[in-house]
């Protein structure tokens, strides 16, 4: 991932030689970080007692790959730990635009040395492995919470968990919003990477969408990373250029995507956050979190002497629109009471529990069948977790 470049003399490297004239002892927990400004700091409401890092503060670091204000997935996470200032007994430290590289790996140790925090969220996929994985197996003292990972009994630090939300939900019901809308029967999705959290939104969005109008088709177009500006414009005109009159996307800022199809003429559908700003005009409506409440159920957990470790804590923490993970943007201009009324029904069944994506008979895009009729995945299933193939009707190769 991009970065912005480090100051003459970062952090880390005062730490470092701090660390070789002995003035630090390994304790324990968190990230390590790569740009030259020093982590903030929120009270997050803790009394004067708890404003110093004692042993019973409750020290909660957040790292980012990317700028905490891209309309997107690092903003969504930022705007979840800025939640915390209610929870009294918590400070939250953060840094932002640290590389999925090694570096993550010196971002968590000076988190932890420095900064007393004893509870990490490192925020981006490819932290996971190895950074992630290798810092808690030296701090085993630190809780580890990682945004998307798969926790593995017996194989993984127990001091490691993972946490995700069903946000492909919300892109179901922004599909059924796309097909109402959609003139050409032509949907377009710019995506980051084939990895699974990726297919199942694309594969969501297009189920939701022809739950509607069965014939309808999502091109989608791998950029190949999390942030390429430059490829997310150019797969968004090429788009607009094949037809295509509704176009969302999984990727860390939608902005870039959202500002070109707006210019454009054509209609979006949002990710991570609101972006409803940036296309006034054409911006039906779009899946985003609910970091808020995941973090202050985290924080609330652990103030009740509830860890990973002692088990009082899961290590796959899932959930969706039930239980305040994500949340559906708020309807644009364009979106008609029909789009409206079939979005609200759907989001009503979500709420009850009685909707679900992945049912039979369904098929990949190559006529391979992934389920038969009256078999169906539901939302904790493995298979989505590991999901590696693509829908009938959406357009486009994983590999």
């Amino acid at each position: 991932m991009s970065h912005q470049p480090l100051s003459s003399l970062s952090r880390r490297q005062v730490i470092r030689g701090l660390l070789a004239a002995g003035a630090f002892g390994a304790t324990s927990r968190l990230w390590t970080g790569c740009t030259p400004a020093k982590p903030t700091a929120n009270s997050g409401g803790a009394s004067p007692a708890a404003s110093s890092a004692s042993a019973k503060e409750l020290v909660m670091g957040f790292i980012y790959v990317g700028p905490k204000d891209d309309f997107g997935y690092n903003q969504a996470h930022f705007q979840g730990k800025e939640g915390l200032a209610k929870v009294a007994g918590v400070k939250t430290i953060d840094q932002a635009s640290v590389p999925e590289t090694t570096e993550v790996q010196e971002v968590m140790r000076n988190m932890i040395e420095q900064d007393k925090a004893n509870v990490l969220f490192p925020t981006s996929f490819g932290y996971f492995d190895p950074h992630v994985l290798k810092v808690a197996a030296e701090y085993p003292e630190v809780q580890f919470f990682h945004c998307g990972g798969m926790y593995i009994e017996g194989k993984h630090p127990k001091n490691v968990g993972s946490y995700f939300g069903y946000i492909d939900e919300m892109q179901y019901i922004s599909g059924i919003v796309a097909a109402h809308t959609s003139k050409t029967g032509k949907l377009g999705f710019v995506a980051a990477k084939p990895i699974p959290q990726v297919l199942r939104n694309i594969n969501s969005f297009t189920l939701g969408a022809r739950s509607i109008k069965p014939t309808i088709t999502t091109q989608v177009v791998f950029t190949g990373d999390w942030s390429v500006p430059v490829k997310e414009a150019e797969a968004t005109n090429s788009m607009v250029d094949q037809g295509i009159d509704v176009i969302t996307c999984h990727v860390d800022s939608p902005k870039v995507v959202i500002e070109t199809a707006e210019r454009r003429g054509v209609y979006t559908g949002g990710y991570h956050a609101d972006q409803i700003s940036l296309a006034p005009k054409g911006y039906l409506t779009g899946a985003e979190w609910d970091w808020t409440s995941v973090y202050t159920n985290y924080a609330k957990m652990i103030q009740e002497g509830k860890t990973l470790m002692n088990g009082g804590i899961p290590h796959l923490l899932r959930g969706g629109l039930r239980d305040g993970f994500v949340k559906l943007s708020a309807y644009g201009p364009a979106v008609s009471e029909a789009a409206k009324k079939d979005a609200e029904a759907a989001k009503a069944q979500l709420m009850a529990g009685t909707l679900t994506i992945y049912k039979g008979e369904l098929k990949d895009n190559a006529g391979k069948v992934l389920l038969a009729p009256g078999k169906e995945y539901a939302q904790k299933a493995g298979e989505l977790e590991a999901m590696n193939w693509l829908v009938d009707g959406v357009i486009g190769k994983t590999a």
